[in-house]
């Protein structure tokens, strides 16, 4: 039996009043909730409407199992009936009560083909599993790190604060219609849903029988900064479009000291140019690097984000990044122009980065191992100390000698940043990166491409503080090759090979496995290729227990490791949307300052020839080259 209770007896005499006298009327909305029947009021606006849910009957669909980056595939795959609508009410169904219903989302991403489709489906699919409100990036575009900022940093003016989101990238995969589309779910830390989670919502979509949807809940202007608000059988639901650049611009100043790097930038003896491959960064560089730090427009490449990117691969490497390739001086023909003396480049949602100097390439993994050795000094943020610092598995052991030296805390995890979200939210890590132009800190709880721009930048401004008037300026190049004089240097390259048969290359992998039940045929067969090459001491498949919660991660990837510290590494990918992408690494360690000023593939060369030999890739995959080498 319900009561009627004294708030909705004053709404009700409220709301009385106001048809009696012709004054603005107002909307009832109703919420059951512990045997009360709740009521709020609020004034009609003119776009204010009632919406219904409808309950639709699905089947579940094969496939859906998210990577370590979420759901990736083809946008053809994504706009089949029920594609999206299954992996959402999956996702909402693997959740908490709380974490849905009266809750809080965003739901935005990098502004590739379908996401503004996605997100009005979205939308009515969270009101109907009674959100309360949704927050979307003005034109539905957010970086990654920047919805990780918002739901960790950002208060609506209620206080509400967001508890999840809905993160539609594929990355650095090409967007178009013909090309790839991604979804995943970040939880209330701001970091992507750890395996417990994802493995509940593939559970879902392989049972579900039926979500649910607000139809006839009109789509929002995401255009225009602003609130909708609409009223539906669980009470009243928001849409809030904020500016998207806001939150993380605020965050970025909080870290770094600005006004030294606005000096570096406004140096006639410093140049700067930033390439956001036509991806979602564009929207946060200009805000960043013109307004805030007074660089030039024409330091800006490819800054306006396009929903396929330009028709160009938004993954920046030496062989995607052309562009920005060719201005830093690295292209195959020269411009006759001097080069700038920084360079650096984003993926499509712009949590990766690639960090150039004049005519030089700073690795992935060297880049990780600079920062950390240099935070404390030059980023405010660090001053106190590192916490720790942590790399993905595949990521050379450049950080691991930084930490050494440093006497810190050191962490060797799988590819994935959930991983090191953990150890940040223990407080047992503060920089961190993967070799896959990763590279982060415990500012939020993903990899973070302009931070790591700003980062380097820092210890550029920090080098030269005193040089900007008079003096030599310490560039890129100088700082890298005094890492190495210090630290060693850490010889390393990748080899991807995509879109390669699944079948294959899972027989690839089991053939390496099954090869290091015995080091002793595997050592007869590495003197058989190259002679010159170290003896193999260990074989396995990485295995990760996590420190703070306990768990288990199997197959990691296969590791040879050698004598002299060298390592092959063989892993496939799950983050392309077809088809198996292998992963080779390789890596020697170099300490002798007299020896680490050689050119890379031909310092790797040998291990690179054991490497193809040993695992038979062109026998197992048909291919005779990767199809991009790092």
């Amino acid at each position: 039996m319900w009561r009627w209770n004294s708030k909705f007896l004053h709404l009700f005499r409220r709301y009385k009043t106001a048809e009696s006298s012709k004054a603005t009327p107002f909307l009832i909305c109703s919420l059951v909730s512990s045997n009360y029947l709740l009521f709020s009021a609020a004034p009609i606006h003119p776009d204010m409407v009632r919406f219904n849910v409808t309950t639709k009957h699905t089947a579940p669909i094969d496939g859906q199992k998210p990577g370590t980056s979420g759901l990736r595939k083809k946008v053809k795959v994504f706009i089949q009936p029920n594609y999206l609508e299954n992996f959402v009410q999956s996702t909402f169904n693997a959740l908490t009560a709380e974490k849905v219903r009266g809750a809080t989302l965003v739901v935005s991403g990098d502004g590739r083909y379908y996401s503004k489709d996605a997100i009005q489906i979205i939308i009515k699919m969270a009101a109907a599993n009674g959100v309360r409100r949704i927050w979307v990036g003005q034109n539905g575009l957010l970086s990654t790190p920047a919805v990780s900022a918002v739901i960790r940093e950002r208060a609506g003016v209620d206080g509400s604060r967001a508890s999840g989101a809905f993160i539609l990238t594929a990355s650095h995969n090409p967007g178009g219609p013909h090309e790839d589309f991604g979804i995943k779910y970040n939880m209330e830390n701001g970091g992507p849903a750890p395996e417990g989670i994802t493995d509940k919502i593939y559970e879902n979509t392989k049972s579900i029988k039926e979500y649910l949807i607000a139809e006839d809940l009109p789509n929002v202007d995401i255009s225009a900064i602003g609130v909708s608000n609409f009223c539906g059988p669980e009470g009243q639901f928001d849409v809030e479009v904020f500016d998207s650049a806001s939150d993380y611009v605020k965050l970025m100043k909080s870290i770094f000291d600005f006004e030294s790097i606005r000096k570096l930038l406004s140096s006639p003896k410093f140049s700067f140019c930033y390439d956001a491959l036509h991806g979602v960064a564009g929207a946060y560089a200009k805000r960043i690097f013109m307004e805030e730090l007074g660089a030039q427009e024409s330091s800006l490449l490819n800054c306006v984000p396009k929903e396929d990117f330009g028709g160009g691969h938004p993954d920046p490497n030496l062989t995607y990044a052309k562009e920005l390739v060719a201005r830093m001086g690295l292209g195959k023909s020269s411009s006759g122009q001097e080069p700038p003396e920084f360079g650096a480049a984003a993926d499509g949602d712009a949590d990766r980065n690639m960090v150039l100097g004049k005519r030089f390439f700073v690795t992935p993994s060297d880049s990780v191992a600079i920062i950390a050795a240099n935070a404390v000094e030059a980023i405010p943020y660090f001053s106190a100390g590192l916490k720790g610092v942590a790399r993905s598995m595949p990521t050379s052991a450049a950080l691991d000698v930084v930490a050494k030296n440093l006497n810190l805390k050191f962490f060797e995890v799988p590819t994935g940043w959930k991983f090191f979200g953990n150890l940040m939210d223990a407080g047992m890590c503060s920089v961190c990166g993967e070799e896959s132009f990763g590279t982060g800190s415990d500012h939020i709880r993903e990899k973070d491409g302009i931070w790591a721009v700003l980062a380097w930048l820092s210890i550029l401004a920090y080098k030269n503080k005193g040089n900007l008037d008079g003096g030599k300026l310490v560039t890129v190049e100088d700082i890298v090759r005094q890492h190495w004089a210090t630290y060693g240097r850490h010889y390393y390259t990748r080899y991807d090979y995509e879109n390669v048969d699944a079948g294959a290359a899972k027989e690839l992998m089991a053939n390496l496995v099954k090869l290091q039940s015995s080091l002793d045929e595997v050592n007869g067969i590495v003197k058989g290729i190259r002679s010159d090459v170290s003896k193999v001491v260990h074989g396995d498949e990485f295995e990760y227990k996590d420190p703070v919660d306990g768990s288990i991660s199997k197959h990691q990837g296969i590791r040879y490791l050698f004598e002299d510290g060298s390592r092959l590494v063989f892993r496939l990918s799950g983050t392309g949307s077809e088809g198996a992408t292998i992963r080779l690494y390789i890596e020697q360690y170099e300490k002798d300052p007299s020896k680490t000023g050689r050119d890379s593939q031909e310092a790797l060369a040998p291990l690179v020839e054991v490497a193809l030999k040993l695992s038979k890739m062109q026998e197992f995959t048909g291919r005779s080259a990767p199809t991009v080498i790092t």
